[in-house]
């Protein structure tokens, strides 16, 4: 198919005919209107009802938000199993684990469904439906209304529309921009509390190649993962009863075991959770220079602490798998983000964009009136960035650097209610604090938080000019002669946040002295003060800055009307479609579509963390014990990659093809387009799913767990 694309200062246009299949990342209720059409042209076999429909059963009811939009994952049986990723459920795999139940090293099964384990606070979101209302959001903003009136008019707006979206309900409802607050629409979700684990493949599977092959291609990644919903009796959202049911839901995905050619139609749907394709060259700079940077320099020092900790046994190894996986994931994504901004020339490319935005608003007074200020406002706010870049160091490297700073802020409540004397709430705010030690000191050690926060105290220290530093650093310099070491052993050897049994002491008979004397919690709160000074001062230009992009996009807008534009993503339901497909990453390279069983051999590295092969895979690969999960070429694919447009949030979406049958699970995208968020590269970005036939071989031939494969819907 001909490509025709035109990138547009960070939201790139889709040209209706002939269009970009592959770019875009569109709502499922406005496909009717914009892509069903291509799509069947393409190969979908689907009509759009059968995609998204409010009254009927639809794809749309078999694909969730899990945590509320962190991942998604979809119905694969009638009896609420759901299929996602493995690091989307790593967090709660590694909960589950202990030295005598090491799930994350040996894998996890339930046979029966009373095995399953629950997981608080983990929630499972359907749509219900989705509808525009720009026209009652906006009713009462006028073109005076100052930046803080119009946002008060459209959050009241926002609140009644979705108090009377929900009433008598017991459905959630949101209110979401879409292109910089030039449209408006809600989201109705149903939402299940009693979430549960079912199985997961061994970290040498589900997480195999680990941080060196993470958005890297070839991949060989079992990356998956199974959890169940359940439900009351009465078929709604319950929290955790051992009465509660597997729920059923209005539709589930069947699977197929078919494969796929080059060429062939893909879709997948999920909750991609942020792009940034409107972005201008402005603030694109500033992404490379401040936030990717913040998040480089002070991610490589905790990564480093971590791993040599987790090295020293298997109990430490299980308390900070989540913890290394969760921080070391977009340290990568930030390298490899620079990397594919610079060698894409983007700011380049937007700058020339603006030039051209710029000459279309001077040639009008009318289009002078109305945009002639976007750009102005969006450069203004980025002049002066000190403010934004010491904020962005501060959250890297004390807000989620090391973790007594944080947690030990908790404890703020007590320390006021400490001062005022109130007993009501000094006892409310020591219980609160108790209900939360035993899961916070079972995968903590102090010693290494020590470590991290001498080390990224340093990187704040090195990295931020002096006016911007927190009010301990001056004891820092005066008293430990800036030794950031000496100053976290000392903080760690007295405060009382570092020890379990000394902190249940303290709880039970608090005392303001002891947190006024405490340099964790007196640091923490110097922490969190600055943070408040300084997002009061960036809210001073974020007014401008958003007034600025509302109206520069509503001018490109207007500017290329003849243009079908999707919007960024959200956190919403989206769809995307493609093929399937390989790519040329550079000169002399080109990489197949697909990878199978012997890639896991050729990297295989025994007893390594990352390439350790598992004996049983090694076993059924020998013997080519495939079984019905084999490709026609006689082996067994594991990944393979499409141009679906994707992002975080749509880790764990399914890979769908025409007959709306499930052929992969969506987990990666490809290290050449890391630019992606920011500027889609049609030439080189690329989707990295998981075979669903690898993914079923696991369960079955690998781990036994046929129960599981028997209540699936298989299409051969």
């Amino acid at each position: 198919m001909k490509r025709i694309f035109v990138v547009l200062a960070g939201l790139c246009l889709l040209i209706q005919s002939p269009a970009i299949a592959d770019e875009g990342m569109w709502l499922p209720s406005l496909i009717h209107k914009l892509n069903i059409g291509e799509m069947q042209e393409m190969g979908m076999e689907l009509s759009a009802e059968e995609i998204y429909s409010i009254n009927n059963s639809s794809l749309k009811d078999a694909i969730v938000a899990l945590d509320r939009g962190s991942c998604t994952g979809e119905l694969i049986s009638s009896e609420g199993l759901i299929l996602t990723n493995h690091h989307c459920g790593f967090d709660e795999i590694q909960t589950h684990s202990s030295v005598d139940h090491d799930y994350l090293q040996d894998g996890f099964w339930a046979k029966t469904k009373a095995e399953e384990l629950p997981n608080p606070g983990k929630t499972v979101s359907f749509l219900v439906r989705v509808e525009d209302v720009t026209d009652q959001v906006t009713a009462d903003v006028t073109e005076e209304m100052s930046f803080a009136e119009r946002n008060g008019a459209i959050q009241r707006k926002s609140f009644e529309i979705q108090k009377e979206a929900t009433e008598d309900t017991h459905y959630d409802a949101r209110v979401q921009s879409l292109f910089e607050g030039n449209r408006y629409y809600l989201f109705v979700y149903e939402t299940f509390r009693d979430v549960r684990l079912v199985g997961a493949p061994p970290k040498s599977i589900g997480k195999f190649g680990g941080d060196t092959d993470n958005w890297m291609w070839p991949r060989h990644t079992g990356d998956f993962a199974l959890f169940r919903v359940y439900c009351g009796p009465d078929g709604k959202p319950a929290n955790y009863s051992e009465d509660n049911i597997p729920f059923q839901p209005r539709h589930h995905l069947p699977i197929s075991l078919k494969g796929y050619e080059k060429g062939d139609f893909a879709m997948v749907m999920g909750y991609p959770g942020s792009t940034n394709r409107y972005k201008s060259s402005f603030g694109i700079n500033y992404t490379m220079t401040e936030t990717n940077e913040a998040r480089i320099n002070a991610r490589a020092k905790k990564l480093e602490i971590l791993k040599l900790y987790m090295g020293s046994s298997q109990k430490a190894r299980i308390q900070y798998a989540s913890k290394h996986a969760r921080s070391s994931n977009y340290y990568k994504y930030s390298i490899g983000q620079n990397k594919g901004l610079n060698a894409l020339q983007v700011i380049e490319k937007k700058k020339n964009i603006e030039e051209e935005f710029t000459n279309w608003v001077n040639a009008s007074e009318e289009r002078q009136a109305k945009y002639g200020q976007a750009l102005e406002l969006i450069e203004s706010a980025y002049e002066n960035t000190n403010d934004e870049s010491a904020y962005e160091y501060l959250v890297e490297t004390m807000v989620r650097g090391p973790e007594v700073f944080y947690f030990s802020y908790g404890a703020k409540g007590l320390y006021e209610a400490l001062k005022q004397g109130n007993q009501e709430r000094i006892a409310s705010n020591a219980e609160q604090l108790r209900a939360e030690l035993d899961e916070y000191f079972k995968d903590y050690n102090a010693g290494t938080d020590a470590k991290v926060a001498a080390a990224l105290m340093e990187v704040y220290h090195e990295n931020v000019i002096p006016g911007y530093y927190p009010s301990f650093f001056k004891e820092v310099k005066n008293k430990y002669k800036g030794d950031f070491n000496a100053y976290a052993e000392k903080m760690f050897e007295k405060t009382v946040f570092a020890d379990k049994a000394t902190l249940e002491d303290f709880l039970n008979n608090p005392k303001l002295k002891t947190l006024e004397k405490d340099q964790a919690f007196q640091s923490a709160l110097a922490v969190f003060d600055l943070m408040s000074v300084l997002g009061s001062k960036m809210s001073e230009t974020k007014a401008d800055l958003l007034t600025g992009r509302r109206l520069f996009v509503a001018g490109m807008m207007e500017m290329y009307k003849d243009k079908t534009f999707y919007p960024d993503a959200n956190s919403t339901m989206r769809l995307t479609y493609g093929t399937v497909g390989d790519y040329i990453p550079r000169d002399g390279v080109q990489y197949s579509y697909f990878t199978t069983l012997k890639g896991y051999i050729e990297k295989e590295v025994p007893g390594d963390d990352e390439f350790d092969v598992p004996a049983k895979l090694k076993e059924l690969y020998f013997a080519k014990d495939y079984g019905q999960y084999a490709d026609k070429d006689g082996t067994l694919h594991t990944c393979f990659t499409t141009n679906n447009d994707i992002t975080g949030g749509n880790s764990g979406s399914p890979v769908i093809n025409g007959d709306g049958e499930l052929i992969g699970v969506a987990f990666d995208g490809n290290w050449e387009a890391m630019s992606g968020d920011i500027a889609f590269e049609p030439e080189l970005q690329k989707c990295i799913n998981v075979d669903i036939r690898f993914v079923l071989w696991t369960i079955d031939k690998f781990a036994g767990a046929t129960n599981l494969i028997n209540e699936m819907t298989i299409v051969k």
